[in-house]
């Protein structure tokens, strides 16, 4: 893990695409704004976490018949 000291206003780059810049510091939390590409998606690591265990469970699951929609989708032509 790569540990970095930023003051506010100061920013990091992440490649040519990214820029994570300190906003606010206040007690004990600090504001960061992101500037990325609309491509790159962005969360708070507990939400992608809770995101990731979804999509898993989702995947787990038996898949659908759809043969029954097959039919009726080929019956309308």
């Amino acid at each position: 893990m790569l540990i970095l000291a930023r003051k506010i206003g100061e920013a990091i780059k992440i490649a040519d695409e990214i820029t994570i810049t300190v906003m606010e510091i206040k007690g004990g939390q600090v504001k960061i704004g992101v500037d990325a590409p609309h491509h790159i998606t962005i969360h708070r690591s507990e939400v992608y976490h809770r995101i990731s265990e979804e999509n898993q469970k989702a995947a787990q699951e038996a898949p659908l018949d759809l043969s029954s929609l097959a039919t009726t989708l080929k019956n309308r032509s």
